[in-house]
């Protein structure tokens, strides 16, 4: 691995950026800093790849501070005036991001430079207003920035970047994945071209390449790995156990308590499960804080965010929106349910643990049905998963254990009906979730023992759905004692009263009220829905190609019959009868008589 000093970069960095660099303790540079700080000063494109955890933040925030120096030597920065843009695919990226730039503007020589932070969850009016103010440096989110540049009204935000010098992409292959092509190509239109562009990715894909050809000019591609056979950081280690279905939530609380792990990130499939065990896990871990995020929080997230770095003794559940680009160096394990969606996926969420050259590990649960994940992901993403079986840690799931735990879960599900309602949602997004991975020849929904997956989760009552058949009903596991489900009570008071008010109405007639009138439907098992959807392409296609066949052998298809005008007229005649009748113009007997003759 190549080391190389600060003060030794050419050309040379100024006093306030390495007296910065100092006081954050970053003695020598990483190989990816050391490969693209040079190249950015010298006025070059640069698309840089490497591995998550390895400094990418500073390799753009370096240069780009220089080049702002640099510039207001020639010229002063116009306070209305962007300079440099940096565009990151989540809120929390980008607010950790302003603040690793903020650590540098705290130097005397640069408080003159300005920054914004141009997010959602906030009125755009907010921004709007901000911008109005100044800010030389912008660090946004995709969609808030290009709402603000197609705001015309109260902000020209286009007219602000004519003379813009340094555009980031951070978090590139990220971007694509979350949807923002489109949104990216709108927002380069906006950009001057005579500008340095710099693009930061864990992986390289073949959207990215298209974005590299339509953002850059002739760009230096950087490829910085640790290792040639792994592509997550040497001193991360990656485990895997093989685990019952209905002992999973067992196996990872026996092993958060034998590890005394002291903050850790857990990746859960979807929203609705982060909600699911945020109000369950407290109840076994009471010796440690539990935290949660996901994508459908607005506001919380940040505060939630700060609150999880300051802790201790703490996990973090969560959602693949924390897997790219976070930076929290003190993450000792990072924990998850199953394997994540996308294989790439798995990388990130490890990468969060072991940052900054330190020690750290990852843990993930397989089902028997799963074992051959393992070599999968090691062909396919280059992370090798050791057995977690090699390891002194001996994790024992007892009878005993396994129905105090149930035990447990049901009894805050028939206190509370929240969380009764908040386990049926976290079971079924979870498995809408599984059917859509995108390794779903090795991970299949129809082999998973669905009534064992009910029990881990400590359900009371499986889920309606078609995907349950009678062989899952017998293998899940309930309560020992019959539960009438109507009686059941919210903890909240209000919205228990008008449950029961709901409830009284129903007894009364037979509907449950709503305010939405919804058509009622039988189900359709998920993987008969894709089924349908495809072969409605299907036909279509055959449509287009039946079509296209007949006009090369100059042959039509069937001829719609026309209409002619004489027709038109009897017809208009005829609901002018009518009309004369209703009004009562003419009798029947009349109405009868012309429409006869017309005839």
């Amino acid at each position: 691995m190549v080391i190389k000093d600060w003060t030794k970069v050419s050309p040379a960095l100024s006093q306030p950026v390495l007296n910065c660099i100092d006081k954050q303790g970053f003695k020598t540079m990483t190989p990816i800093q050391a490969a693209v700080i040079p190249l950015i000063l010298t006025c070059k494109d640069v698309v840089a790849e490497a591995v998550t955890g390895s400094g990418k933040t500073l390799a753009f925030v370096v240069p780009l501070l220089e080049m702002l120096m640099k510039k207001a030597k020639d010229s002063p920065l116009r306070k209305d005036y962007i300079y440099a843009v940096i565009i990151s695919p989540t809120r929390e990226l980008a607010t950790q991001i302003v603040k690793v730039i903020e650590l540098f503007l705290a130097e005397p020589e640069l408080k003159h430079l300005t920054i914004s932070l141009l997010v959602g969850g906030r009125p755009i009016e907010m921004d709007a207003e901000s911008m109005m103010k100044g800010a030389q440096i912008t660090v946004c989110t995709p969609g808030r920035f290009q709402d603000l540049l197609e705001e015309r009204k109260h902000l020209n935000l286009s007219a602000r970047l004519r003379d813009l010098e340094f555009l980031v992409l951070d978090e590139a292959d990220r971007l694509l994945d979350l949807g923002f092509s489109a949104t990216l190509t709108t927002i380069l239109q906006y950009l001057p071209r005579q500008r340095r562009t710099g693009l930061f990715s864990a992986t390289q894909t073949k959207e990215l390449q298209d974005l590299v050809r339509a953002g850059l000019r002739n760009p230096v591609l950087i490829s910085v790995k640790e290792k040639s056979s792994i592509s997550t950081p040497v001193a991360l280690e990656n485990f895997y156990i093989i685990v019952q279905p209905q002992d999973k939530l067992l196996v990872l609380l026996n092993f958060i308590r034998n590890r005394k792990v002291t903050k850790g990130l857990f990746f859960l499939p979807t929203c609705a499960c982060v909600d699911y065990w945020a109000d369950v896990l407290p109840g076994f871990l009471p010796d440690m804080k539990i935290y949660a995020i996901h994508g459908k929080m607005k506001q919380k997230r940040n505060i939630i965010l700060e609150k999880f770095r300051a802790a201790e003794n703490t996990i973090l559940l969560c959602t693949d929106l924390l897997a790219r680009g976070l930076d929290i160096p003190s993450v000792e394990w990072v924990l998850q349910w199953e394997p994540p969606t996308s294989p790439s996926a798995l990388v990130h969420r490890a990468g969060r643990s072991a940052r900054g050259g330190c020690a750290g590990a990852s843990l993930l649960p397989l089902l028997p049905t799963e074992d051959s994940y393992v070599p999968f992901i090691k062909n396919n993403q280059k992370v090798e998963l050791k057995d977690y079986k090699s390891s002194n840690d001996v994790i024992k799931i007892t009878d005993k254990l396994r129905d105090k735990v149930l035990s447990i879960l049901h009894d805050q599900q028939v206190k509370d009906r929240a969380v009764f309602d908040k386990g049926q949602r976290a079971f079924v997004s979870h498995m809408r979730a599984y059917s859509k991975h995108e390794c779903n020849l090795l991970l299949q929904l129809k082999e998973l023992p669905l009534g064992h997956i009910a029990t881990s989760y400590g359900l009371i009552k499986l889920p309606l759905m078609p995907e349950i058949k009678d062989e899952h009903k017998k293998q899940f596991v309930g309560p020992k004692e019959a539960i009438d489900f109507n009686s059941i009570p919210y903890k909240d008071k209000q919205k228990e009263q008008s449950r029961l008010q709901k409830l009284e109405e129903y007894k009364k007639t037979g509907t449950w009220p709503s305010k939405k009138k919804k058509k009622m439907s039988q189900s359709k098992p998920w993987e008969q829905t894709k089924q349908n959807k495809l072969e409605k392409q299907d036909k279509r296609k055959k449509r287009k190609e039946l079509k296209k066949k007949l006009n090369e052998e100059g042959k039509k298809g069937k001829k719609r019959k026309t209409v002619t005008q004489e027709e038109l007229d009897e017809l208009a005649a005829d609901v002018a009868l009518i009309k004369k009748l209703k009004k009562r113009k003419i009798t029947a007997e009349q109405f009868d008589q012309a429409f006869d003759m017309d005839k």
